[in-house]
């Protein structure tokens, strides 16, 4: 959709709504509704053969999603948004939609749990390999696509290693092949990144994460041409299914109003954790996209506003250590997901990447030592102090 507003804080409390059309309601109006009536079964007819615009059945639109779909095509600067139940709804609607038996997926060297699992899934039951690139150069890019490669999948930061990925780089090399460059914008949102402006062709999230932000809504978007997402609508999304419900589409309208905010919040807690686990003598090493240190720093620079809110490190001990790190924190709250007010930690190699098998883990640098912390929007000095304390006790 073309962007109304020129600044991304006014996109986000503005796009996709006019409160004009909805009786001057200043917040958009949640229709909790299954389905819609038809003045006449004719045009019943016309809707259903997409002949006439209108609404038919929540599982195929819905007003309040469809603002939210607006927003988030905007944002990202596509032409289309769609929503999703889940985060990785959207990951196997869009995998789904570009593969079928006998393909095969190229993959940055680290990715989320579950979209590992379900990669496993895809070549189990179908036939759909896949194969992991650190897509460091054109040329090792190049060497790995096959003449069965149908897209090219990309975590950057990758969760959990924050390791970046050359997002202009690559889509240039897939561009060669005419091979879709699928991106998942999770850890930034676009606020922080936009992969659509440096070349990619799909973008998407668990907007559970930074998009919903307040730790009470499971939900995914997924941004794209209008075309490839109209295909998508009519089949993956709709026979599948994983419909995100209106209530939860209104609560991520509502969290997207702060996103800047929030982001920017987390971003400062978040360098300000980084330079005292930086030094911190349990601390083996820290891995953070805005540390001038980091190998892909540079990258960070050509492609992300901002470092973000996540931050891993390896402590010097073992998993039995790494866990009484988690134990002894007060206020800290272990628990996967991120993006939340609440400064949230995990131990990924038992947590979020336990499906991923060991020798798969090691080789993408996920180690007993690693620990993922998103830092929240409390106080930074608080949340030091629990950390500080907890480390002192290794």
């Amino acid at each position: 959709m073309e962007k109304k507003h020129k600044h991304f804080e006014t996109s986000v409390i503005h796009e996709g709504y006019d409160s004009k059309e909805m009786l001057g309601s200043l917040t958009p109006p949640l229709f909790q509704t299954s389905t819609y009536t038809f003045d006449t079964a004719e045009q019943g007819e016309r809707r259903f053969a997409g002949e006439e615009d209108g609404y038919i059945y929540s599982r195929l639109g819905n007003p309040t999603v469809s603002v939210l779909e607006e927003r988030i095509a905007a944002l990202e600067n596509g032409e289309r948004g769609l929503a999703f139940a889940s985060g990785m709804a959207a990951v196997s609607a869009v995998l789904i939609a570009l593969t079928k038996a006998n393909d095969h997926i190229l993959c940055s060297s680290g990715l989320y749990g579950c979209t590992f699992g379900l990669l496993t899934m895809m070549e189990e039951k179908y036939n759909i390999s896949h194969d992991f690139s650190a897509m460091e150069t054109k040329e090792e890019i190049r060497t790995l696509i096959k003449p069965e490669t149908t897209c090219i999948y990309v975590e950057t930061p990758i969760n959990p290693t924050m390791k970046l990925i050359d997002l202009k780089m690559v889509a240039e090399v897939a561009q060669e092949y005419g091979i879709p460059v699928v991106v998942d914008n999770t850890f930034s949102s676009p606020y922080l990144q936009r992969p659509l402006e440096l070349g990619c062709d799909v973008v998407l999230h668990s907007a559970t994460k930074y998009i919903g932000g307040h730790g009470d809504v499971i939900a995914g978007l997924v941004v794209g041409k209008k075309d490839f997402l109209d295909s998508v609508a009519m089949t993956t999304q709709k026979d599948i299914g994983g419909i995100i419900s209106p209530f939860d589409a209104w609560l991520l309208i509502r969290g997207l109003k702060t996103l800047p905010i929030r982001l920017d919040r987390h971003s400062d807690n978040a360098e300000k954790i980084f330079e005292k686990l930086r030094i911190h003598p349990n601390v083996e090493e820290t891995y953070y996209p805005n540390d001038k240190s980091h190998p892909d720093y540079l990258i960070r620079k050509k492609q992300m506003k901002r470092g973000g809110g996540i931050i891993s490190f390896e402590i010097k001990g073992t998993k039995q250590d790494a866990q009484k790190l988690l134990n002894s924190l007060s206020f800290l709250k272990i628990a996967v997901s991120l993006g939340d007010a609440e400064t949230l930690i995990e131990h990924p190699a038992t947590m979020t990447h336990a499906v991923v098998p060991e020798d798969s883990r090691q080789a993408m640098g996920i180690t007993d030592q690693l620990i993922r912390l998103s830092v929240g929007l409390e106080a930074w000095e608080d949340i030091w102090a629990d950390l500080d304390q907890a480390l002192e006790k290794l």
